[in-house]
This record gives C-alpha cells, sequence and structure tokens, in this order.
C-alpha cells in the first residue's frame, strides 16, 4: 500500500516533542523487550538538546505526523513510523530523502528487528558489522548496515 496525500517536511525545533512521541511509540511496538526504557519526558529531552542540533529531522504527516527520520552527513540516527502508518510507503520516503542529499549512509538496527533488516535491505543497504551489544545503551546484539549511491 502506498502513501497518498501526505506531506515531507523539515521540522523545526517545536516539533521535537511531536517527534519523540513517535520515536516512542514505534519503538516500543517493533521493540517490546526494551519497552520503558525511557520516560517521554527523556526521549523530549533527546530530541530537543541532542538529535535536532546535530541532525535535520523530517517527517510525513499524512495529514498527521506519522513517521520521522534524523539524519547527518554518513548517517541515519532514527527512522520511526508510527505504528498504524507503517506499510505505506512513509518509511521509503523518509529514507530517499537522506539518500537524495548524502551519497553514503550507515545506521545501526538491532539484530532481533528483522522487519528493519529487511526494510533497509530492500534499500540497497547491506551489513557491514555486527556486535554483541555490550557498547549499546541497550545492551542489544546491533548490526552496522552502509548504502552508497552508485558510482559514489
Amino acid at each position: 500500500m502506498t502513501v497518498h496525500n501526505f506531506t515531507l517536511k523539515r521540522l523545526g525545533l517545536p516539533e521535537m516533542a511531536q517527534a519523540s512521541r513517535i520515536h516512542r511509540a514505534s519503538f516500543d511496538d517493533r521493540l517490546p523487550w526494551l519497552k520503558g526504557l525511557h520516560t517521554p519526558q527523556e526521549d523530549q529531552w533527546f530530541y530537543e538538546n541532542c538529535i535536532f542540533p546535530q541532525c535535520e529531522v523530517w517527517a510525513v504527516f499524512a495529514p498527521e505526523m506519522a513517521g520521522i527520520i534524523a539524519f547527518k552527513t554518513g548517517w541515519i540516527e532514527q527512522l520511526y513510523i508510527l505504528p498504524e502508518f507503517q506499510r505505506r510507503g512513509i518509511g521509503s520516503v523518509l529514507l530517499k530523502q537522506a539518500q537524495q542529499i548524502f551519497p553514503h549512509l550507515q545506521l545501526w538496527t538491532f539484530q532481533r528487528n528483522i522487519q528493519a533488516q529487511n526494510f533497509y535491505g530492500k534499500h540497497g543497504f547491506t551489513a557491514i558489522d555486527q556486535t554483541d551489544g555490550r557498547d549499546n545503551e541497550e545492551k542489544e546484539p546491533d548490526i552496522l548496515f552502509e548504502w552508497r549511491k552508485s558510482g559514489a
């Protein structure tokens, strides 16, 4: 199913609270074993003080904010879609926004998040490394993915 009647927009600081709520709803839905890792206040602080100052943050509105991506040179930092809007092409639209700007991108996803791995593989990312999780906050084994624009 594809997305119709949506808007892609770069977000500003006043929209970071809403972006953090999308992050938490999607994270908790896809990774229930990590649910409650952070409070909504901690998520909002993280988006306002870490993500927003360092990344471009974009969202798809369909018509409400349905998904977000945060990226910076060479990295996708966050990509989350509200559960009720998944499988409608929103993640693809957001990912293509970053791929149009940067010729090379990397990102981490958890090894247990098979849906994310399939999504990134469909968009040309390949796994280049994996860890046992001891160095990430969640202590969850993860995979490093990489994408390069053709000819880059």
